[in-house]
């Protein structure tokens, strides 16, 4: 399946158990929202989670395009990605979580054709405020995936206060040869679904109270779902990328994790810059100024013959986006030129202590990621 078919093949699922598709929301949350950028499924929906009626109704089903920047150092792995779109699901008070579990099970065996055997879930243990979940259990030996217990893994919340709840995680088996070993064992078992019992919500002071109704939210990363559906090792080698990592080798000799790096940055860049977002020193700006220079100290690190110019345009995002990353890129240059020059004095030659990294970035602008890639 390529990720055309995968995405229709979810939603018609969805779709033939009366859900109603909805539009995914913009990157950019509403200014009254204070996270910079839009980073699960769930988050547009937290008011109707609460209790508020949906005008679509108690079942719902998207794709929600999604950014995160808290896994950044782990982007050039085989899973993660900055820009992802998510598979979502919801029940707003109405069927139950057992149900949830079921359909998600039928969806993966008889939809995307993945055997039993590859599969293993994960469910929570219980902690000093909540019991394990047993019912999910239950579920999961009942169809007869394999499953384990766990306690902070499948613990689900969207932040410190708000919504939450335990989940179920189930798991496919990456590996060569039969499954083997358990997800909190083997790190070949990879996560590819999330079904949230959210029924609870965490106040200020830490403590847990019931939500007016009891819902369930699913989120299934569809990159992610593509490499294991296309056989690949990893996401970058999915059809999703493939017109990244067939150019950028031809301009660039880049070691693999570095490839998948600058893959990465360039098409988040280019999706943030085409939601309206501009470089800059602050907010959603510093996050693609991040993103446009963590990416060129990669590609100048191997070789500075050759400019973000000299790819494709579509590989860029288009003639704004385009201009937009080129200037950044001048400017970068200047900041290289600047570092390069700081760096050759003698108080910076050796291995460099926390102290002078603060002092290279409170006096000279020189964040420690930028350092550590001159250094390098």
């Amino acid at each position: 399946m390529n990720t055309d078919d995968i995405v229709r093949t979810f939603l018609d699922f969805y779709r033939e158990r009366g859900h109603e598709p909805i539009t995914g929301s913009s990157l950019l949350p509403p200014p009254s929202d204070p996270v910079l950028f839009t980073t699960s499924g769930m988050h547009p929906l937290t008011p109707y989670l609460k209790g508020r009626p949906h005008p679509q109704g108690r079942r719902l089903v998207n794709v929600q395009r999604c950014l995160r920047t808290t896994d950044l150092d782990e982007i050039g792995d085989l899973t993660h990605l900055t820009v992802f779109d998510m598979l979502g699901s919801w029940s707003l008070g109405d069927y139950s979580h057992p149900q949830s579990l079921r359909w998600g099970y039928e969806l993966l065996r008889d939809g995307f054709g993945i055997p039993r055997e590859k599969l293993y879930a994960t469910v929570f243990g219980g902690d000093e405020q909540v019991g394990p979940d047993l019912e999910s259990l239950g579920i999961w030996r009942e169809l007869g995936v394999p499953v384990e217990s766990t306690r902070d893994e499948n613990w689900w919340s969207n932040g410190p206060v708000g919504p939450c709840g335990p989940d179920s995680e189930i798991f496919y088996w990456t590996g060569d040869g039969p499954p083997e070993g358990s997800p909190t064992g083997d790190p070949r078992w990879v996560e590819i679904w999330n079904h949230v019992h959210m029924r609870l919500e965490r106040g200020e002071d830490g403590g847990l109270v019931p939500l007016r109704q009891v819902n369930v939210d699913t989120g299934m990363g569809l990159e992610r779902l593509a490499s294991v559906l296309q056989g690949c090792r990893s996401v970058y080698d999915t059809d999703v990328f493939e017109p990244w990592m067939r150019v950028l080798p031809t301009l660039w000799d880049l070691d693999e994790r570095s490839l998948r790096v600058v893959c990465d940055h360039l098409r988040s860049s280019a999706v943030v810059i085409g939601e309206g977002v501009r470089p800059s020193n602050t907010g959603r700006g510093y996050v693609v100024r991040r993103l446009i220079r963590r990416m060129l100290t990669v590609l100048r690190r191997d070789d500075d013959s050759r400019t973000v110019g000299d790819l494709p345009g579509e590989l860029v995002g288009g003639s704004t986006v385009r201009g937009v990353v080129l200037e950044e890129e001048r400017r970068f240059s200047q900041v290289l030129d600047r570092g390069r020059r700081v760096l050759s004095r003698p108080e910076f030659r050796g291995v460099l202590g926390d102290e002078a990294y603060r002092l290279l970035h409170d006096t000279y602008g020189l964040p420690r990621e930028l350092v550590v890639g001159l250094l390098r």
